[in-house]
Order: structure tokens, then sequence, then C-alpha cells
């Protein structure tokens, strides 16, 4: 058996021949902890970080409400809520502080994302403008 293995490594094109040469390096990290093999194989921890850098932001359709500030608005969002008792729905609204570098106006509908914080209170970025106001 060993011999066929042999065989077939030499006539393997060289990237067989690496892949074979990687196994047998990965190999000792076997005789250690199993935690410790997964560490160097890159098992648990890899997955875990690659969601959270992936996490999709949230995006949120509101009315401009004030644009007095420089470069940035602030953006009523309304919801629909079920109340938990009487099981009809209310609506709420929820204002955020968007930054605007496109320009959008008191009354425009816009398009708004999550981002990292660019103030004490400003965490969202105007996307889009869907509609100007009238």
């Amino acid at each position: 058996m060993e011999e066929n293995r042999n065989d077939n490594s030499t006539e393997q094109s060289g990237e067989g021949a690496q892949s074979e040469d990687s196994l047998t390096e990965v190999s000792p990290a076997n005789d250690s902890t199993p935690v410790e093999a997964a560490a160097t194989v890159g098992g648990a921890d890899e997955p875990k970080a690659a969601t959270t850098r992936e996490r999709r932001r949230q995006v949120k359709v509101g009315l401009v409400t004030s644009d007095k500030m420089t470069k940035t608005v602030v953006v009523r969002v309304e919801r629909l809520v079920r109340h938990p008792k009487y099981k009809r729905y209310i609506r709420r609204r929820t204002k955020f502080m968007a930054h605007n570098e496109l320009e959008a106006k008191t009354g425009d509908t816009v398009r708004i994302i999550e981002t990292r914080p660019l103030s004490a209170r400003k965490r969202w970025r105007v996307v889009e403008i869907i509609q100007r106001a009238r």
C-alpha cells in the first residue's frame, strides 16, 4: 500500500505533492490535546470572528424632520408594535441623528444605514433619498 502512495505522490503534479507534505506537517499537532489541534488548524475560533465581521447593518426608512445642523439630519422612523394586552397595533416613532452628505432637506423620505459612531449621538448615515419633499 505504501508503495502505491509513494508512486502516486511522485507521479502527481506539484500541487498534489504539496498537499501530502502539508498533511505530514499537521500530523504532529494531532499528538497534542484536541483544543490545541483545533487552534492550530483554525477550528472553533475562526467562524465566530467571521460572523461578527460580516454582520449585516440595519437599514431604516424615515422622514427628515430637521436639517438645521451642519451635515446632520434628524430622521423620524415609524414602526407598528402590537399591544401586549389589547392586541391592537400602535404606531411608535423613533428619532435618529444621521450623517447627511447627500443634502437631504426637511420633508424628504430617506434610507439610513447603521454605521460606526460619528459623534455622541450620531450612529447612522443617509444612503439614499427615496422621495424629495414637495
